[in-house]
């Protein structure tokens, strides 16, 4: 036997290539014509046929013993393999491992040894530091002390299972790369530690948590479901919610970013058949990983993921559980997240309402706010987010509203999904819908007082009341809410003008107005030119008001300068000093007399002032 594997070594010449990876024996004709050993053994391997013989072959393989055994005609024998772990690559290593040649063991080809050695019973129970204790010492001791060789082994089990699993190859991999980061990063937060001005330890402010995290661009050459397994082994070992997040988002960017439009929602993308299978896994895959935590990944991201599902027809518990996260951070979104396009064919609308609706039922379904704090009066933090949803509801609504084909039950769902005191100002309201009837004039009568009956005229800016008082598209009866709440403004700004003797005419003129207005026994056309022509007389009033405050103001000014230059000012003060030695007035009198003009002008300013404001 021993003589047999002397003679075969001889008749090869090897070559060296690449890493040192050991190729083919390659047999000369020389050596072929004086010392050729015939072969006795025929094994065809995926499609390739290896001549060998059975000697060395017997003497590592408990397979390949027994296959011989089984074989009765001592002549040539063709044993078909089928189904071999690794294909032909991985038994030609193993059958040079038999003939005793040298070749380098490494992260790319470990697992296709250990399998192979286990498919062809290349264990020490037939040959003593037989091919699968090497390799399993190698990877044991070798890859499983580093990520990057993990990773290599991962991608190797991907074409290797099940057997790889049942040999524990992946588990031993995926436990190795999740212990290794964590230890890292439990690492690296004892490097961000520092002392704070009170002397105690506290993790440092500047430095970015996920610096460090170098494996997060590795992983992403995994297969879906060898990262789904890595990315679960370390959330069970504590590895940090950002840089899960992180590994996720960079991962999802390379599957998915194939279509732009997923994360453009300016275009409407173009369907591509049979291409969806692989994505929506990938979709339902990174959403079951997502951290818990909030502010983990962007928000964007999550839009990305919810515009992929939604297209890919993943899930309904996917779709929900996306939905369901970005209305918890609704409050930081921006106009183009919400944007997201309708991709069902049987829809005609242009941007997916049905899902924003859902998104704004779970934003307000969450924890009811506490209010406003009695003793502070600030507003709390639920209030504020329900303000930025607001003014962010108003720019989508203001958005959607030109589409034609976006039915008015949809735009009155979306526009009253927040409660009434959500909105501060209702200008970004009466804009959406000031569009929406521009856009859709065939609205009956009936739809337009539903819609109008959302805004509150009184939350109205100056401006936007300016012009709803002259918006014909709103329903009459809104126009005369418009004019009364516009009355109401002016009437304030008349009480504010007035000097004090005059309060009486204001008062008497804003009886007359709420009574023109809310009479019950004029039709609404007379109401409307009533409340129109008292409204056009009091800008007439306030104006008339406004240029004789201009006129006092200037013939104030006029007299300061006047006494500034005749120096009547020192007159008065002499004057006032003859008086007094002359003794015609008692010392109360006179106390009297020289102070009362410098009050009577002290008054005269401060009115003026009061005006000028």
């Amino acid at each position: 036997m021993e003589w047999v594997d002397k003679q075969l070594m001889n008749q090869f010449e090897f070559q060296f290539h690449g890493r040192g990876l050991l190729q083919l024996p390659v047999v000369s004709q020389e050596s072929r014509q004086q010392r050729d050993v015939p072969s006795d053994i025929t094994i065809e391997v995926s499609g390739a046929t290896f001549a060998l013989h059975k000697f060395p072959l017997v003497s590592r393989s408990g397979k390949m013993r027994k296959l011989v055994a089984e074989r009765h005609d001592p002549s040539t024998i063709l044993i078909q393999l089928l189904r071999v772990p690794g294909g032909a690559e991985a038994f030609e290593l193993a059958a040079k491992f038999c003939y005793g040649i040298d070749f380098e063991i490494t992260s790319a080809n470990v697992a296709q040894l250990c399998c192979i050695s286990d498919y062809l019973q290349m264990t020490e129970d037939f040959s003593k530091d037989n091919l699968g204790s090497r390799a399993e010492r190698y990877l044991n001791t070798i890859v499983c002390k580093n990520i990057e060789m993990c990773i290599d082994v991962l991608k190797q089990c991907e074409n290797l299972l099940p057997l790889a699993d049942e040999l524990k190859l992946v588990n031993r991999c995926v436990e190795a790369i999740a212990s290794i980061t964590s230890a890292e990063q439990i690492a690296s937060s004892f490097s961000r530690l520092e002392y704070s001005s009170s002397g105690r330890l506290q993790m440092s402010k500047s430095s970015n948590k996920c610096e460090g995290d170098w494996w997060i661009q590795d992983l992403s050459a995994l297969r879906v479901d060898m990262y789904e397994r890595v990315l679960t082994a370390m959330k069970c070992r504590g590895v940090r919610p950002e840089s899960i997040g992180a590994s996720l988002v960079n991962y999802a960017q390379k599957e998915l970013t194939k279509k732009p439009s997923l994360w453009n929602s300016k275009t409407r993308p173009d369907f591509v058949v049979g291409q969806g299978g692989q994505e929506q896994v990938v979709v339902e895959t990174i959403v079951s990983l997502l951290p818990v935590e909030k502010l983990t990944v962007p928000i964007s991201f999550l839009f990305g993921l919810l515009r992929s599902a939604v297209m890919n027809g993943c899930d309904s518990a996917c779709r929900r559980d996306l939905e369901r996260r970005i209305g918890s951070q609704l409050d930081i979104a921006i106009l183009d997240d919400l944007l997201i396009p309708s991709f069902s064919h049987a829809s005609e609308t242009m941007f997916d309402v049905d899902t924003v609706h859902r998104i704004l039922v779970n934003f307000s379904q969450q924890d009811a706010p506490s209010g406003f704090d009695s003793d502070s009066g600030d507003c709390s933090p639920s209030l504020t987010a329900l303000f930025k949803v607001a003014k962010l509801l108003d720019n989508y609504l203001a958005e959607i509203a030109p589409d034609a084909n976006l039915k008015f039950s949809k735009f009155m769902v979306i526009a009253e999904s927040l409660p009434a005191h959500a909105r501060s100002v209702h200008d970004g309201l009466y804009r959406a819908i000031d569009i929406y009837l521009k856009a859709h004039q065939g609205l009956t009568e009936s739809d337009k007082r539903k819609l109008c009956k959302l805004i509150d005229y009184q939350k109205l800016s100056p401006e936007a009341g300016a012009h709803a008082a002259q918006n014909e598209r709103l329903p009459l009866q809104s126009t005369v809410q418009v004019l009364y709440h516009e009355q109401l403004r002016l009437r304030n700004a008349l009480f504010s003008s007035y000097p004090d003797e005059d309060h009486k005419k204001p008062m008497l003129s804003s009886w007359r107005i709420n009574s023109g207005v809310l009479s019950a026994s004029m039709s609404p056309r007379d109401n409307y030119a009533s409340v129109r022509r008292e409204n056009r007389e009091l800008k007439l009033e306030l104006a008339r008001l406004r240029m004789r405050l201009n006129d006092l103001e200037k013939d104030h000014v006029c007299m300061k300068r006047s006494m500034e230059r005749t120096g009547s000012q020192r007159f008065m003060s002499s004057f006032s000093k003859k008086l007094g030695k002359l003794g015609f007035f008692v010392h109360g009198s006179s106390s009297r007399g020289s102070t009362s003009p410098s009050k009577a002008s002290h008054r005269t300013d401060s009115k003026l002032t009061e005006k000028s404001y």
